[in-house]
């Protein structure tokens, strides 16, 4: 059996990765607080009612529930881009409803990530702001890319589909910055 020291399991504090620095500065640009800012009433909504919020903060698992619903949307849309490539002549079909699959999960995994954003420090919510506006911008991309596939513009729909697959990416390393480095929603939630 393996066993690993803490200086084998983790990097230093003292010298994190280039884009792990990238992100901890974005959180403190203070004037992206003018992107976070009308999000709050948008959050206010799914925070009114305690039963919701509870619901989509994951009490009833014990921690967040948003990093659990993203693996839909990005699965669904992975898994279409996949089919894209390997199979391009017999996906069609199948990559459409993956992608209008994505589409509807996407919308209770943001509900979540607003719930868990509306408890975030300054710097925190500045990061899951800019985390949203590329999850936003990654949607319309899989909307577009659905529309165009519908009407038969398939090439087209799939160079969005591209297109929205490489801004998720980036949108997702801020997600996972936000929850495993800098411990947002990993706290044993409670009502």
């Amino acid at each position: 059996m393996t066993h690993f020291t803490s200086s084998e399991t983790h990097q230093s504090s003292a010298s994190p990765p280039t884009v792990s620095r990238w992100a901890d500065e974005l959180g403190k640009n203070q004037a992206l607080d003018t992107v976070s800012a009308p999000l709050r009433p948008l959050a206010k909504i799914f925070t009114h009612n305690s039963s919701v919020r509870n619901v989509l903060k994951g009490n009833f698992m014990g921690h967040a529930l948003h990093p659990l619903l993203t693996d839909l949307p990005m699965g669904f849309w992975m898994s279409a881009l996949t089919l894209d490539f390997v199979s391009p002549r017999a996906s069609k079909r199948a990559s459409q409803r993956l992608i209008g699959l994505g589409i509807l999960s996407a919308l209770p995994t943001a509900a979540a990530g607003l719930v868990e954003w509306s408890e975030t420090a300054p710097e925190d919510s500045r990061l899951g702001a800019v985390h949203a506006m590329g999850n936003t911008a990654a949607l319309a991309a899989f909307s577009a890319s659905y529309l165009c596939r519908r009407r038969g513009r398939v090439g087209r729909g799939r160079v969005l589909g591209l297109a929205g697959g490489a801004v998720l990416a980036v949108s997702g390393f801020l997600g996972g910055h936000l929850a495993i480095a800098r411990k947002v929603g990993s706290h044993t939630t409670s009502n």
